[in-house]
């Protein structure tokens, strides 16, 4: 049963590099991973691109056909994808039991109330595919009130319209630090209770706010936000092993593949680990590490890198050496191991 993550979420908030980032990683840790770029906008991907939608439809086409602008000519090509799904079935089984990172445009109507995109997911599903929706969000938006509340309602509204397991990610959190002090600790944030501790901040950020009808407004969307109680945050710096390493184990967890077969026979030393109980970063920790201690935390990590590298220039060193001091000991022909090495031109 293959696996897959839907990479999803508005213009800017680091879809495709996080779809670089996660294919570099999953193949360190063993897990053979493909990416399918949908977005036929995205004429330059960053990463190895296994299936392109641009093949079938690009924006540039549609916009010139059909006389539409770039938001309406990626509504129209997702819609052509809809209608010709076949080619992405076809693309997938030549992927076999590949784990699959789908990146995918950054129009919100797409996955706020538009039905193509969605069709389209439920249609892989059908497949036999595990997926997790994966929601991107810069972490810019804790730094206004307004920015935060709306970026609630948008993450609701996406999670009721997919109806598929989902997760919410603060991206470019190793950034948050420099934007300013926040009014409140990470952990309100990502946890999104008690929102009404909030209120306060917004009418300083806008003297309009403080008008009858918009703190009506402003305290039905937090109630509202509050009552479903389905929004929370994960946090992402995409550089940082740790980081994609804790969001991973949350991402494995919602689709099931941490969990391995039914057995638990040829699970891999990661789903092991995952079920063991592989410690992550908390939300204290992600504080710590970018936003309390950043500095001291950047020195040290340049410090152990400058100690690795020194360690391996004389590990080569000692290397060469010995290298030399075996050549004046071997008399004779070296055995036949057996094995052959050929190597490419």
């Amino acid at each position: 049963m293959p696996f897959a993550q839907l990479v999803i979420g508005p213009p800017g908030s680091g879809k495709s590099t996080y779809c670089d980032g996660m294919q570099q990683f999953l193949s360190a840790i063993g897990r053979k991973c493909s990416v399918v770029n949908l977005d036929p906008a995205n004429e330059h991907t960053s990463y190895p691109c296994a299936l392109d939608v641009r093949s079938l439809v690009t924006l540039e086409e549609v916009m010139a056909d059909e006389a539409l602008g770039p938001n309406g000519g990626v509504l129209y090509a997702l819609e052509e994808l809809e209608h010709n799904v076949e080619w992405l079935q076809r693309g997938l089984d030549g992927l076999g039991e590949d784990y699959v990172l789908f990146d995918c445009p950054g129009q919100v109507e797409l996955f706020t109330h538009h039905a193509s995109l969605r069709n389209v997911f439920f249609r892989i599903q059908k497949l036999g595919y595990r997926l997790v929706a994966l929601h991107l969000t810069d972490s810019y938006c804790l730094t206004l009130p307004s920015l935060y509340i709306s970026t609630l309602l948008l993450s609701l509204r996406s999670m009721l319209q997919l109806d598929l397991p989902h997760l919410n990610v603060l991206t470019k959190i190793d950034k948050i630090a420099s934007y300013g002090p926040l009014p409140f600790d990470l952990e309100f944030y990502t946890e999104a209770q008690d929102l009404s501790d909030i209120t306060p901040h917004l009418l300083e950020e806008n003297p309009v706010m403080r008008h009858p009808k918009f703190e009506g407004l402003n305290n039905a969307v937090i109630e509202l936000v509050e009552d479903f109680g389905l929004v929370a945050f994960e946090t992402l710096a995409v550089e940082d092993k740790k980081s994609m390493m804790t969001l991973l184990q949350a991402i494995d967890r919602a689709g099931g593949y941490a969990f391995g077969g039914a057995e638990g026979a040829n699970d891999t030393v990661w789903q092991v680990a995952v079920r063991d109980g592989l410690r992550g970063m908390s939300v204290r920790d992600v504080q710590e590490r970018w936003i309390d201690r950043k500095e001291e935390f950047d020195e040290l990590e340049r410090r152990q890198i400058e100690e690795e590298l020194k360690a391996g220039e004389e590990s080569e060193v000692m290397d060469e050496n010995g290298d030399d001091d075996d050549l004046e000991e071997i008399r004779g022909g070296v055995p036949d191991s057996g094995i052959k090495v050929v190597r490419s031109p």
